[in-house]
């Protein structure tokens, strides 16, 4: 199992960025009742004989990862989606790339906790590769969006201590005002 819901949603990006995209968007919607995560790519996608067995353990397409023959990530996801109250619907096209939707109560207390969000997508958006990440992240009381190309074309390259210190400060501030909404409300 994964320890964090973020832990799930780097492995998902991670696999969009090796499955050869150069978009991938990431959306996240909390509120009091459900977490929602979709993650989106433009990557070279599966057919439906590859997306029938996706769920499989231990599955993973050949030629996939160098060093694994093995894939626990989607079957893994969906255990946990599952355990928790929730569900995962994954569409795919070859060549159009694929989209993972999953949600889980807020409130089952086999729902793992969201984790660092922050350093998640700190670390998502520091990947070196030459694809934009948009990130969305909505709660009902307010939102925010920023993505990877925005973040490059503000402070500079993301692999300099520097800018990933700048680069967190932004992140934590949304994350803070999002905090803060919540509590005016």
């Amino acid at each position: 199992m994964h320890a964090t819901l973020c832990d799930i949603v780097t492995d998902i990006v991670q696999n969009s960025i090796e499955a050869g995209a150069s978009q991938v968007t990431l959306e996240i919607s909390t509120n009091p009742e459900k977490i929602e995560i979709c993650i989106g790519d433009n990557g070279k996608g599966m057919d439906k004989a590859t997306l029938e067995r996706a769920f499989e353990p231990f599955y993973s397409e050949a030629g996939k990862h160098d060093h694994r023959r093995v894939g626990l990530g989607l079957p893994l996801l969906k255990q946990t989606a599952e355990a928790a109250g929730g569900a995962v619907d994954i569409q795919s096209e070859p060549g159009k790339g694929t989209i993972v939707r999953f949600h889980v109560s807020a409130h089952h207390w086999d729902t793992p906790p969201l984790g660092n969000l922050t350093m998640t997508v700190l670390g998502l958006m520091s990947f070196r590769s030459g694809y934009n990440l948009t990130v969305t992240r909505r709660t009902p009381q307010d939102s925010y969006q920023v993505s990877r190309s925005e973040l490059i074309e503000a402070l500079g390259n993301l692999e300099e201590a520097g800018t990933l210190i700048l680069a967190k400060e932004f992140l934590e501030s949304q994350e803070n005002e999002l905090d803060r909404s919540r509590e005016r409300c």
